[in-house]
């Protein structure tokens, strides 16, 4: 066991092949209290196991690709769409199945992951009780909602980045260092962005700059 916790995933599935021993360590849970994960593609291979032992996640994707993923859905042409509809639900699904076998869950991290909604934290929140450190970056689609999720349910919280996330503002920050003010909050870049405008709003607010032109 100890010597198959120095291999990746692929060669610990590949070793798990050769005989029902190795297959036995594989399936140990003491082997999976990590994971890492580069892309999402390989959260939907068979190469490891999801369970309560898992105490360390992270899944950091910094391909060019991620760039994608964080254009605004309505400003993405049809060969942008299709690309995003391919992996759009993968690392929410994955999460949805953390919050449901990995209850022990102590750290997060995630990064370059455009899709992953305030729905996805909030859950993940209320059924990983003891998570003491969150690190999400550049997850454009995260909002204050998941900073008031914080207040509400990250009571064993230690530790929240929300570096680059567009979305975030300084009246979300300011209530999680109110409501939370043992937690090390950072927010890289956050509150400084240009958060997204829905089209509506966009075409509300130029109608608005008309008006006080004629005026």
């Amino acid at each position: 066991l100890h010597l198959v916790s120095f291999l990746d995933k692929n060669s610990r599935k590949n070793l798990a092949r050769t005989c029902h021993k190795l297959l036995e360590v594989f399936q140990d849970p003491l082997l999976w209290s990590l994971l890492n994960f580069h892309s999402p593609a390989e959260l939907k291979k068979d190469n490891f196991l999801l369970g309560p032992a898992l105490k360390y996640l992270s899944i950091c994707w910094y391909s060019e690709r991620v760039k994608v993923c964080n254009i605004e859905d309505w400003m993405k042409n049809n060969f942008q769409k299709d690309f995003c509809n391919r992996h759009e639900n993968t690392v929410n699904d994955f999460l949805l199945g953390v919050c449901n076998r990995c209850p022990n869950l102590l750290s997060l991290t995630l990064s370059g992951c455009g899709h992953v909604t305030d729905d996805c934290i909030l859950l993940l929140l209320k059924n990983c009780p003891n998570l003491k450190t969150l690190k999400l970056e550049n997850c454009v689609r995260i909002t204050d909602q998941t900073l008031e999720a914080v207040t509400l349910y990250g009571g064993s919280l230690q530790t929240l980045h929300v570096d680059f996330c567009r979305n975030i503002t300084q009246t979300g920050l300011e209530r999680v260092r109110e409501k939370c003010p043992s937690v090390v909050l950072r927010a890289e870049r956050s509150a400084t962005m240009i958060p997204d405008n829905k089209p509506g709003k966009k075409l509300m607010l130029e109608k608005a700059s008309r008006k006080l032109g004629h005026l």
